[in-house]
């Protein structure tokens, strides 16, 4: 008696592909026409096929497919059984709440703001793209979804965001951010400092600042600011990034306590490596070469993965919960 293959399939995650016999070999074929470490197929583990493929762009039409009737001997698989996690819709959750979600064309924000309209919220949708932004709220059809394109450091976009809100804010994500190029200290430039810090910190005050006083008023609210795995050990990025993210923490610390009695609850969560094709351009050699010092074996985890972490203390069922900072890492801080 031999014992039977279990078929793989696009949503089969990286890990499964290379405990498959004829999936390890596909794998590793493409990691080396790809240039992709071994490491970095380690790190992707838990992220599936079709998921890992796409983040770097548009894919040949049918190519997800050929490789699926490659591994399985010529056959499109059926009933394939996962292991990997699957975000799962609690209906009503944001029912009658408006809530602003940053950053809500891609990535992180995208899955927060999705995941809070399909758990019916009425989501202002805030990102620097219009088109992209369109296409997201052309991809929830059923959903109501407000965008606006605007830039979260100009006082007339946070006046438009506050607008479109209307007269009750239930929840703000601040979840838009920059990266920085990996620079230490000795080297960061004052435009890198500038641009990260506008963004990471003073964007994320005015506009947290102008929400507020509907949440005062209301006498109810939460916050939830994006810091990172950066807030919480220094061998993640660079200076301007790392202050910056420490800054939120200070700043999700300080209002948590200043509107504790007006029953608004802000707090924190602090992601690791998350697959969102966010990526830093030019980079410090100096710096990339001591962060590369640093070896984490935590997965990537999906945006989604984020957002639920994120929607959690959004909402109502983070109610015993204020000035938290919550990793949301798959363990990476422990490293």
């Amino acid at each position: 008696m031999t014992d039977q293959i279990t078929p793989i399939d696009a949503e089969s995650t990286i890990g499964e592909w290379m405990r498959h016999p004829a999936g390890v070999r596909i794998i590793a074929g493409m990691a080396a026409q790809g240039g992709i470490s071994d490491s970095a197929l380690r790190l992707a583990r838990n992220v599936p096929l079709s998921r890992f493929l796409s983040a770097g762009g548009p894919l040949p039409d049918g190519m997800i497919d050929h490789l699926v009737s490659q591994a399985n001997g010529g056959e499109a698989p059926d009933d394939v059984a996962h292991t990997s996690w699957t975000e799962v819709v609690t209906r009503g959750r944001f029912d009658g709440q408006t809530v602003i979600v940053t950053g809500a064309a891609s990535g992180i924000g995208r899955a927060v703001a999705s995941r809070i309209a399909r758990e019916g919220g009425r989501v202002v949708a805030v990102d620097l793209s219009e088109d992209r932004l369109a296409e997201f709220a052309a991809s929830i059809p059923e959903a109501e979804i407000v965008p606006v394109a605007g830039d979260i450091t100009s006082d007339e976009s946070i006046r438009r965001i506050v607008d479109a809100a209307g007269a009750r804010i239930d929840g703000l994500a601040n979840v838009a951010g920059l990266l920085d190029d990996f620079s230490p200290i000795h080297e960061v430039s004052d435009e890198t400092l500038e641009r990260v810090f506008n963004v990471n910190v003073f964007g994320l005050i005015k506009l947290t600042r102008a929400v507020v006083p509907f949440m005062i008023d209301q006498k109810q609210g939460s916050i939830v600011n994006i810091a990172s795995e950066a807030a919480l050990r220094g061998s993640s990025a660079g200076l301007a990034y790392t202050a910056s993210k420490n800054a939120v923490v200070g700043i999700t610390k300080n209002t948590a306590y200043m509107y504790e009695r007006y029953n608004i609850r802000i707090n924190a969560v602090a992601p690791g490596g998350t697959l969102t094709g966010m990526r830093p351009g030019a980079v410090s050699a100096f710096g990339q070469a001591r962060l590369d010092e640093h070896i984490a074996d935590a997965p990537l985890a999906l945006p989604e993965a984020l957002a639920a972490s994120i929607t959690f203390l959004l909402s109502r069922d983070g109610i015993n919960i204020n000035g938290a900072v919550l990793p949301s890492d798959g363990g990476e801080s422990v490293y």
